[in-house]
């Protein structure tokens, strides 16, 4: 008998994950509203906050799911063997990061820089990430005289920065794979 619950709370949740994606699709994240979600899933308001703790935690697990997608794709490119190159690879996952502003700030909040209990879906791709962009640094020129996780959590820390100021109305006439680009070529290649 547990193992039908089991079922049953799997299909619940799967129906209130696509009516929260079908909602997003067709009006971007900060469309999406509790009550939405309930509604055309066809479930009571308490069984979402049994499978979710708030709307927060449900978009969490979206936008983890999207930076996944983009991540699979830039652990299948070549090393880039420029900065700018770089940058150019990362543009998707930094687009969709500024997509939106509520996009953005679950991100922020939800990176694990604000220490959280525990990991979820976007701390874990901001993992994955930094992982992704260690394996670029074998290139021809980037410095040695750091170890690559310390180079690859600058890398991490400059795109918060790049994409904090895209936010700011006084930084905004700086495109963003600039901005990134200019921080990171002092912080990635070899001094002479």
């Amino acid at each position: 008998m547990e193992k039908q619950i089991q079922k049953r709370t799997l299909a619940t949740r799967a129906k209130l994950v696509a009516a929260a994606e079908a909602i997003v699709s067709e009006g971007g994240f900060d469309a999406l509203r509790v009550e939405e979600v309930v509604s055309r899933a066809g479930v009571a308001k308490g069984t979402f906050f049994a499978h979710f703790r708030d709307k927060d935690a449900l978009m969490e697990r979206l936008i983890g799911a999207r930076l996944d997608c983009i991540l699979d794709a830039l652990s299948e490119v070549p090393a880039p063997v420029t900065v700018g190159t770089m940058v150019d690879e990362m543009l998707p996952m930094l687009h969709f990061m500024v997509s939106e502003r509520y996009v953005f700030d679950l991100i922020l909040r939800y990176s694990g820089a604000a220490l959280t209990d525990d990991i979820g879906p976007i701390g874990m791709c901001i993992a994955r990430h930094e992982t992704v962009v260690m394996g670029w640094l074998n290139a021809e020129g980037v410095r040695r005289d750091v170890p690559l996780k310390i180079l690859a959590e600058g890398i991490q820390a400059f795109v918060f920065q790049t994409l904090g100021l895209h936010f700011c109305a006084l930084h905004t006439d700086v495109p963003i794979q600039s901005r990134l680009r200019s921080y990171l070529e002092p912080w990635l290649l070899a001094r002479s």
